[in-house]
């Protein structure tokens, strides 16, 4: 009591600080001596800083929003918007950035700024010995932006712990948080991201873009014959529809689609993330917390106890979740979750691997999607590529071998594109993404297939092509033939073209 009488009777404030010379610790002495305060500074350490914040823990402040949030103001957004028209643009701007007279919250304003001008997903700060590289991950790929020296970079570190809520003093352990960007006219939600490194402390900032909520199926990239088929899976009421790819492969947004496109208020519709990246109106979402022993398999049971219409899980890892997930699917509910395998046939060796009954599989499972992401061609500058004879006729001979669901008419002539760059891109030749999808539907035939023994992926493959099955690398082709992506694209996502192969496999 003695000392609360001392500092509000003197109006002296004894404050403990890891480094006085630090520009976001001057400008918090300055702020509290134009208050009138006296000030008493101490030199600590870390770890008598960790000490002391120990005694705060159980005081909780009243929080009247979820997220800390980080503003842009609207004339920044403006004139960078006018200003960044290239990556060489963008790099001589933050060359240019004085860092000697401006903010941290300035500077970060600053990158969050040309991270959404740009449509940078992921924003990702890379300590080395000398220096931080900063990068942009725009359409899947990651461009450098700028390189900060490491004392900038401590004082950006701290300002999104901060943010994010994650503890200052803990440098050895990975956190994660999350905070809200304000921009003129929208609002993003940032997942941050840091973990441990050889030179410092690694970052990434993903920033989850609104408009992925409203996003059609022919948005997503799905062939007229694909949304036929999705939508008459959709409209029975129980069943399972799995989406298979590797992170970053867009399923989310696919889950997220679809429950969008059934919602409906006399549908009840549970979630089950890790994390919660998009918040659905109308959708219970929750948050899975193994710490807590709230996993995918325990909230999955508690979600059935909720009288659900339809579940969303959003990965399956193991056999119990895997059974449970099924066993709801026969027994009234939709069911969507995701799982990581290569390609759609993957995925029942897969769930057999994890100790699923093969008996389980064809009467739950409705439909698998596997996908993948490629870079969509820049409308305004893509360019006719010159074809040799041999391509065209293999393109020619790819087309007549299409399944009768796919539509040939838009094929007669053979085109393809190329990347050039303009400034409607950032010189980059592209803009957006589109999925590249595969859809396996399991008919009774499969059942017979899954109960014999020692059948393979290429068994499933056989089937599947009975019934019209179109690959990833050949959907590929497809929009590439539409001019959507390039044939370069196609193969940076599913592996070389082998022509003679793909046409060798549809008359088999």
């Amino acid at each position: 009591m003695k000392l609360f009488r001392r500092v509000f009777i003197h109006t002296t404030l004894a404050l403990g600080v890891l480094d006085p010379r630090q520009r976001a610790t001057q400008t918090l002495l300055e702020r509290l001596r134009q208050t009138g305060l006296s000030l008493e500074l101490f030199i600590i350490s870390p770890s008598s800083l960790a000490y002391g914040q120990g005694f705060y823990r159980f005081v909780s402040a009243p929080q009247e929003k979820i997220t800390s949030e980080l503003t842009v103001s609207p004339f920044l957004f403006q004139t960078l918007h006018k200003e960044m028209v290239s990556f060489e643009a963008l790099q001589k701007s933050f060359h240019s950035f004085d860092f000697q007279n401006q903010e941290i919250s300035e500077f970060l304003s600053f990158v969050f700024a040309n991270a959404v001008i740009l449509r940078a997903s992921d924003i990702h700060f890379e300590p080395e010995e000398s220096l931080i590289t900063l990068r942009f991950r725009i359409d899947g790929v990651l461009h450098p932006a700028a390189t900060l020296s490491p004392s900038t970079y401590v004082e950006i570190l701290s300002h999104i712990k901060l943010l994010s809520q994650m503890k200052l003093n803990v440098t050895r352990e990975a956190q994660d948080g999350r905070f809200t960007l304000i921009l003129p006219d929208v609002s993003f939600e940032v997942r941050s991201s840091v973990i441990p490194s050889g030179f410092g402390e690694t970052m990434v900032l993903r920033l989850l873009d609104p408009h992925s909520l409203f996003i059609s199926f022919e948005e997503l990239g799905l062939r007229e014959d694909d949304v036929s088929t999705l939508r008459e899976e959709l409209k029975r009421p129980n069943g399972m529809i799995l989406v298979t790819g590797p992170t970053g492969s867009g399923k989310t947004t696919t889950l997220y689609a679809f429950l969008a496109s059934i919602k409906s208020p006399e549908l009840k519709m549970l979630t089950l993330e890790n994390p919660i990246e998009y918040h659905l109106e109308g959708v219970q979402q929750t948050q899975v917390d193994p710490t807590e022993g709230y996993s995918f398999a325990e909230g999955l049971k508690a979600i059935l106890r909720q009288d659900p219409d339809v579940i969303l899980i959003g990965e399956i890892r193991d056999l119990q979740t895997a059974d449970t997930a099924l066993n709801a699917s026969l027994t009234g509910h939709l069911v969507f979750s995701t799982l990581h395998t290569n390609d759609a046939a993957g995925a029942l060796p897969r769930l057999i691997d994890l100790g699923v009954q093969p008996s389980l599989l064809a009467p739950a499972l409705n439909l698998i999607v596997a996908q993948r992401l490629v870079r969509r061609l820049c409308e305004n500058c893509k360019t006719p590529v010159s074809l040799t004879d041999a391509v065209r006729d293999q393109a020619r001979d790819f087309i007549k071998a299409l399944p009768k669901n796919v539509l040939r008419e838009t094929f007669s002539t053979p085109v393809f594109y190329e990347a050039r760059g303009c400034s409607a891109c950032g010189e980059l030749g592209y803009r957006g993404r589109i999925g590249l999808f595969e859809f396996l539907k399991l008919t009774p035939h499969f059942d017979k297939l899954l109960h014999s023994e020692g059948f393979s992926e290429p068994d499933i493959l056989e089937a599947a092509r009975e019934q019209g099955f179109v690959t990833m690398q050949e959907d590929g082709i497809l929009k590439a033939l539409h001019g959507q992506t390039s044939l370069s694209e196609v193969e940076r996502a599913t592996g070389p073209i082998d022509w003679k192969r793909s046409l060798k496999t549809k008359k088999a």
